[in-house]
């Protein structure tokens, strides 16, 4: 344990493996480092924290980073306010801090990762308001939490991840809708939005905002560009060319969740076709993600899905584009500062991330890193 600042702070140890590691004695490191060969046991067992100047000369002549030698320990419980309570099967939790509150966002669930089986951050305690944080509480403090539907949201978090330093960006799915009311609520740093433009040519996503955060300052700031519509089977085997022909007897669709962006957009056009959703074959069979709406297809599920040109390639499907659109991040004022906030913001302002985003199918990124509004 070392005390600094008046606050017990407990540190691990990683010396005595990753000298082992070189083939190393403790009297050959104590040389190297300038040290005696009784500091070097005293640090390995725990007894003594180094002051930075041995910290470095250690990494150094170890050929590793100071953090891969020493690193505070996890294991402390927090308070945690527990996010989608309804979907919480077992402990195991993405840990978001919001300001000063932890966020407990469940590993299962309809908005949860559903692609891969991520690690958790935390898992909960017996009556789910406290949770052992298994992460440094700096990490923790450093990384933020975007929520969206953007699939390129996770090339951003890769880039930010690479960063030095302790940023981190945390990616979660939810609806255009979920995420603004969640960062709304203070329960996420960022929210990702693409609401498509309005009738009478009101921007969607700033009359999403107005509605959501009316008492917040922020900004928005232009992320992407992508084409959206029907994913439909390799071929397009129905002949589907519009969202007429989600109205035909033969033909059968998955749907989205009420808050979703694409929801909106096909509600709009068969408001403008006068088709009633009851018309509709599988209006109210739903999906609550680009891909599992593209894996319903694919394994004929379904005729179509609702979803963006990127999904459609990445799952060998073919596209029928019904609509092009914005995609917006959401920021608080008071979050911009933030590490993990801060090191998004950079990154896509680069001319190297832009032009990634670019070569993906159906984005492109003229506004990328423009303010759209503040708010």
């Amino acid at each position: 344990m070392a005390k600094t600042s008046n606050r017990t702070v407990s540190v691990s140890c990683r010396l005595k493996e990753l000298r082992t590691q070189k083939k190393m004695t403790q009297s050959e490191l104590a040389g190297l480092v300038g040290i005696k060969r009784q500091a070097v046991y005293d640090i390995e067992a725990g007894r003594y924290l180094p002051n930075t100047g041995v910290a470095l000369a250690m990494a150094q002549v170890l050929g590793c980073r100071v953090e891969d030698i020493f690193y505070q320990a996890p294991g402390q419980a927090r308070d945690v306010v527990l996010v989608d309570q309804e979907h919480a099967w077992g402990p195991r939790v993405n840990i978001a801090k919001v300001r000063d509150r932890h966020f407990a966002y469940p590993l299962v669930g309809t908005h949860a990762r559903m692609e891969d089986m991520g690690a958790a951050d935390a898992l909960l305690e017996p009556g789910q308001t406290r949770a052992k944080i298994l992460l440094p509480e700096e990490r923790v403090s450093s990384t933020a939490l975007l929520l969206g539907c953007d699939p390129a949201f996770s090339v951003l978090g890769h880039r930010v991840r690479e960063t030095p330093g302790h940023a981190g960006l945390m990616v979660r799915f939810a609806s255009s809708q979920m995420a603004v009311t969640r960062v709304a609520s203070g329960q996420a740093h960022i929210a990702g939005t693409h609401m498509h433009t309005r009738g009478g040519g009101n921007d969607g996503n700033k009359f999403l905002v107005s509605q959501k955060m009316k008492d917040i300052s922020g900004i928005l700031i232009a992320f992407s560009a992508f084409e959206e519509g029907l994913l439909v089977a390799p071929g397009n085997p129905k002949g589907i060319i519009g969202v007429a022909d989600l109205a035909r007897s033969d033909v059968s669709l998955i749907n989205r969740e009420e808050g979703a962006a694409l929801r909106s957009l096909l509600d709009d056009l068969l408001q403008e076709k006068n088709i009633p959703a009851t018309a509709i074959q599988g209006y109210d069979y739903l999906a609550y993600s680009h891909a599992q709406g593209a894996q319903a297809v694919r394994h004929h599920v379904c005729d179509a899905a609702l979803g963006l040109r990127a999904v459609a390639v990445t799952h060998g499907l073919d596209f029928i584009p019904l609509s092009h659109v914005r995609c917006d991040l959401v920021i608080p004022s008071d979050l911009m500062t933030h590490p993990g906030v801060a090191a998004a913001l950079d990154i896509i302002q680069t001319r190297a991330f832009r032009e990634e985003l670019a070569c993906l199918p159906g984005y492109e990124t003229s506004d990328t890193g423009r303010i759209i509004a503040e708010l």
